[in-house]
């Protein structure tokens, strides 16, 4: 009897003993915890973690290992300008076409509302590889650049056909008049394939957040789609497509600063957005919408 009873006591102390060790109530049974290490086998193999916050870290420091890290769909929002460099005097003594004879276009005729001639870029992806310690980067991408000019003046653009005011002289080219007709809307839409490469400059990222970064570089883009459009009560909408003599291909200097999770962008083009008479280099700047 002592010995059974000896037997049985053994075996609650074991249980207690088991009770006070299983301090998790979910352990699977290739884990087990002794304070506040983590011992997981796997196979002979022994991996331990002390916290939480140390798994954190090895868990960063892992995709840190990755020297390539991409951003989809990216968003600009800004506005479009241009700096006008026309000589208006030698264009008219030289009697050229693409400012309608009689029109006597000037700057003033080119001039636009600030406020809403609008810039939309839409980046398909970016991608940054890290070149030194994730503080020097090259980034790179593709995507849209959308560029609205809205005029102030009542311009419009011709494809071909009659000179207003010109006597009946017929144009086969592309020119520009000043119209008849006040426009409560009108503006030039312009816009580009663009791909932009820049050499990327980050302070020490925290958790892959950097708090300031500055970017520098160029894009070259191509004139896929561009159009004259306008609204106004005697003929409505009116949307005019052509050439308008505008190059196909744009160069651009590029810039972009970071200032936390704040991205301002900026570029500037030196070559006019016409490819003969017009003398006007673009520029854009505004907000970026990016992760990073």
């Amino acid at each position: 009897m002592k010995q059974l009873n000896l037997l049985i006591a053994l075996t609650l102390v074991g249980f207690g003993a088991f009770a006070q060790t299983d301090t998790t109530a979910n352990v699977k049974p290739d884990t087990m915890r002794i304070g506040n290490i983590v011992i997981i086998k796997k196979g002979k193999k022994i991996i331990s973690d002390s916290t939480t916050r140390e798994a954190g870290r090895l868990e960063f420091e892992r995709k840190q290992k990755s020297r390539i890290s991409t951003n989809w769909f990216i968003v600009d929002l800004g506005f479009s300008n241009y700096d006008d460099q026309t000589n208006y005097a030698a264009l008219s003594a030289s009697g050229d076409r693409y400012l309608a004879p009689g029109s006597s276009l000037g700057k003033n005729d080119f001039k636009l509302r600030a406020g809403k001639s609008i810039n939309v870029n839409i980046w398909f992806f970016m991608q940054r590889l890290n070149l030194i310690k994730k503080n020097v980067n090259l980034k790179y991408g593709l995507g849209l650049e959308l560029n609205n000019y809205r005029y102030r003046s009542a311009i419009s653009y011709k494809e071909d056909g009659v000179i207003p005011n010109s006597g009946g002289i017929q144009s086969n080219a592309p020119f520009i008049f000043r119209d008849s007709v006040k426009f409560s809307k009108n503006k030039l839409a312009a816009d580009y394939l663009t791909v932009p490469v820049m050499l990327n400059f980050s302070t020490t990222p925290r958790y892959g957040k950097p708090t300031f970064s500055a970017s520098f570089g160029v894009s070259a883009g191509y004139l896929y789609s561009q159009r004259n459009k306008q609204k106004s009560e005697e003929r409505g909408k009116d949307k005019n497509k052509g050439d308008y003599d505008l190059e196909r291909f744009k160069f651009s200097y590029i810039a972009e600063i970071g200032l936390g999770p704040v991205k301002f962008y900026g570029s500037y083009s030196p070559k006019s957005i016409y490819e003969h008479s017009l003398d006007m280099r673009p520029y854009n700047f505004g907000i970026r919408l990016s992760n990073w």
